[in-house]
């Protein structure tokens, strides 16, 4: 090793799932949305002049925080955006999260928490799901340096009730609380109403999934102004511009469709019922998920070799060679089409 190696930040990076690039895949790994954006989306798209791409973007992303805080019946002052969910939690965390403290977290979930708190240096704790997954409020009613979760989490997609997340909540008011809601549009309740009732509360969510722009990295949080004021002192001493014209303008598209974001969760949640009932006839232990995917344990065939037998098939699930989910799979919802092509699949491999 380099002398000039001893001062560098080492961490171990996040893993993202594989992003196979083969049009003959079914690809149900990474959980986004089986079905194209809004239609406003595109012809906001044509819409768009490459005259505007030599001007710098709205530092204050102002078009698409209006129409956020409309939609969620907020002031803009409330709204803070970033480049997808893991860029505003990750500001949240270097804003947030400076105590000496540990902040507390699941230890079945969003596996770049951690990451994120060995990034920034900051100390930590997981707190152990329980034997059927859920997160128990108790166990965070302890002395921290922050608190956060998902809900529904990941991978597990199991939900928490807005009065046991505020339970949470309301026992840590001396530090921040933020709730990770990326997947709350697929069946759960989101705790927004509570941001007025607590001000220590951060609620983020994302395009990525429900609004089916993943590709377009759109995140957003709401709170009080006074958390957003100081979410954009840190980003603006960071990099002023992260959204680009082309994501203010097609995600301020987006979030107007209101009829076609409905359309397309209600379908999701649909075939996410139907799949939970295919995949126990065949023989699957399968979670409650209130989220766009499923976390599934088969009674007698390993995990490991089902992903393995699947991906040869050109069929791509998540597999964790992790504790405790080790002989689990994560199984985004696709079209009906994909989910036939899956349960097909998995008829045939599991009578051997």
């Amino acid at each position: 090793m380099g002398a000039w190696e001893s001062n560098v930040r080492k961490v171990t990076p996040y893993v993202p799932g594989e992003q196979p690039w083969q049009s003959n895949v079914i690809k149900l790994n990474t959980n986004e949305n089986p079905y194209p954006p809004s239609p406003a989306v595109e012809k906001a798209l044509r819409e768009m002049t490459t005259g505007t791409m030599r001007k710098y973007p709205a530092v204050d992303a102002q078009p698409l925080v209006n129409e956020i805080a409309a939609f969620y019946h907020l002031k803009p002052e409330q709204v803070f955006v970033g480049v997808g969910s893991d860029d505003v939690l990750a500001m949240c965390f270097l804003t947030f999260f400076n105590s000496d403290r540990p902040i507390l977290f699941p230890d079945i979930t969003y596996s770049f928490y951690d990451v994120w708190a060995e990034l920034f240096r900051i100390p930590y704790e997981r707190i152990p799901l329980d034997e059927a997954f859920q997160i128990c409020p108790q166990d965070y009613f302890r002395e921290n340096g922050g608190v956060i979760f998902p809900n529904p989490n990941a991978p597990t997609g199991e939900l928490l009730t807005p009065e046991k997340a505020e339970e949470i909540i309301s026992r840590n008011q001396d530090v921040i609380v933020i709730v990770d809601e990326a997947y709350i549009d697929f069946g759960g309740k989101s705790v927004l109403d509570l941001i007025g009732k607590y001000e220590n509360l951060l609620v983020v969510q994302t395009f990525s999934k429900s609004r089916a722009m993943a590709g377009m990295r759109i995140g957003y949080a709401m709170g009080n102004e006074k958390l957003i004021a100081y979410l954009n002192d840190v980003k603006y001493s960071f990099n002023s511009y992260t959204m680009n014209e082309a994501a203010l303008a097609l995600g301020t598209a987006a979030i107007r469709d209101r009829t076609y974001f409905e359309e397309i969760t209600a379908r999701i949640v649909k075939t996410r019922e139907e799949a939970k009932r295919r995949l126990a006839d065949l023989g699957f232990l399968v979670g409650d998920s209130k989220a766009n995917f499923l976390f599934v344990t088969h009674r007698t065939h390993p995990a490991k070799a089902i992903f393995e037998a699947l991906k040869e098939a050109g069929i791509y699930v998540r597999y964790w060679d992790k504790p405790r989910i080790s002989n689990h799979l994560r199984i985004t919802v696709g079209t009906d089409e994909e989910m036939e092509q899956l349960y097909a699949f998995l008829e045939k491999y599991l009578r051997n």
